[in-house]
């Protein structure tokens, strides 16, 4: 009588007389019940489980092999959903071998035919690629939660890594000093740009979206600029390269020469732990955030919108400096015209699949790192675009941006966290 009252309190129902409960465990139970309540992590995993299934719709009708059997499919149905089913299954097997291991390089090992190293170089590349992106992402992810929006990650990568480049191969310092001063001058050249447009939001009101895009490109035309001179120039070359860093400012190469991944990584991780103690645990942070959700009440309680605003951007643009440098002195070595590439921007991505988290951006770059890592080996093995892999990026990015989409696929209830806006001003995982 005491569990029926207890049930009927809680507003549920007692299950028919005879019926058998579930049996789920724990952690089955516990996740069950966030689905129906959508909660944001659940909402992630299947935003990503979502985007996994039109991307293999995107392998059945695309790949070349399996066309011939589509146009016979009133004829022979079941030849085509196998070998859609085979094509998507090869795959996506092989972005997993290329990205977390191989199963077949294992047995190699085992038979004495392939080093150990191969076991991890899958792996090992996916962390390469998470590198950089955990720190570009972090710079996006500090000035989201301040209530700016730091679109000029790229052009903060590209005065970062020329500073710190330039450190690495035109300054004689013994190892691991000139690692550091490199690193330093990374964040420093980052954080000139970022403060540029902190200063041009706090003294004039220009917006930081308009600024920090007008910044990207002044970077970017610098770059190509300074390559071409002969402060930066490799000497005696004609193409736009520079000079490879010293030995001595090379990050050291944690498993042996025959893997890049490199102690960039750990620079990448202390960074968001510092991050994660910043916003969530110092009087800086939460005037972040206190200014982030309401600057006029921020501005009533005594606190300078202004400076906050500048610090911001010096700590997002050194963040992102730090992310240039470290995929130089980590992987690249020197400085070409495609330094950043599209990190600056694919940042901005990673940051909202992080939900604006320091623990969810760390987690949603290295899935990034792992799905280009696999990308490449999925494509080379099975003839499969590798615009497959971004397609699946923008998805799963898409359906976190719409978390109701979701909810009304899998017919989950709302969030208990009151909006869309509170769950991605507050993060999740730290």
């Amino acid at each position: 009588m005491t569990s029926t009252v207890a049930t009927e309190e809680r507003g549920g129902q007692l299950p028919p007389q005879g019926a058998r409960r579930p049996s789920f465990g724990r952690w089955g139970r516990a996740f069950l019940d966030a689905a129906r309540e959508g909660n944001a992590v659940v909402v992630t995993i299947l935003a990503i489980v979502v985007a996994l299934f039109i991307g293999a719709l995107l392998i059945a009708f695309s790949t070349p092999s399996v066309d011939p059997k589509w146009a016979h499919f009133f004829s022979d149905p079941g030849g085509a959903i196998v070998a859609a089913a085979k094509a998507v299954g090869n795959s996506y097997y092989a972005l997993f071998q290329g990205c977390i291991v191989s199963p077949a390089t294992i047995s190699a090992y085992l038979a004495g035919k392939q080093p150990l190293y191969q076991i991890f170089y899958p792996l090992s590349e996916t962390v390469v690629g998470a590198t950089p992106l955990i720190l570009a992402s972090l710079a996006v992810t500090v000035s989201f939660r301040a209530g700016l929006f730091n679109i000029g990650a790229q052009g903060q990568i590209i005065t970062g890594g020329l500073l710190g480049a330039w450190i690495g191969f035109g300054l004689n310092l013994p190892p691991g000093i000139h690692q550091i001063v490199c690193l330093v001058g990374g964040f420093v050249g980052g954080a000139i740009w970022g403060w540029l447009a902190g200063w041009l939001k706090a003294r004039t009101g220009a917006h930081e979206v308009i600024t920090t895009i007008m910044l990207n490109y002044i970077a970017i035309n610098l770059l190509t600029y300074l390559l071409n001179t002969p402060w930066f120039q490799a000497p005696g070359s004609t193409y736009s390269i520079s000079a490879n860093v010293d030995q001595s400012a090379v990050l050291p190469h944690l498993f042996g020469p025959n893997l890049r991944l490199n102690a960039g990584i750990f620079v990448a991780l202390l960074c968001a732990l510092g991050c994660a103690w910043l916003l969530n645990r110092s009087t800086i942070g939460f005037e972040f955030k206190a200014v982030g959700l309401n600057p006029d009440a921020a501005r009533t309680a005594g606190m300078s919108v202004a400076k906050v605003a500048i610090l911001v951007m010096i700590i997002s643009g050194g963040l992102a400096g730090l992310a240039g440098t470290a995929q130089i002195l980590g992987t690249d070595f020197n400085v070409t015209p495609g330094l950043a590439s599209e990190l600056g921007f694919t940042a901005i991505t990673v940051s909202l699949l992080g939900r604006l988290g320091v623990g969810g951006t760390v987690m949603a770059a290295f899935l990034f790192g792992a799905l280009n890592a696999g990308g490449t080996l999925m494509q080379a093995s099975t003839g499969t675009p590798v615009d497959v892999v971004t397609v699946i990026q923008a998805i799963i990015v898409m359906f976190i941006a719409a978390p109701p989409l979701v909810r009304t696929i899998f017919r989950l209830r709302g969030s208990r966290e009151g909006g869309e806006g509170q769950m991605l001003s507050a993060g999740w995982g730290g």
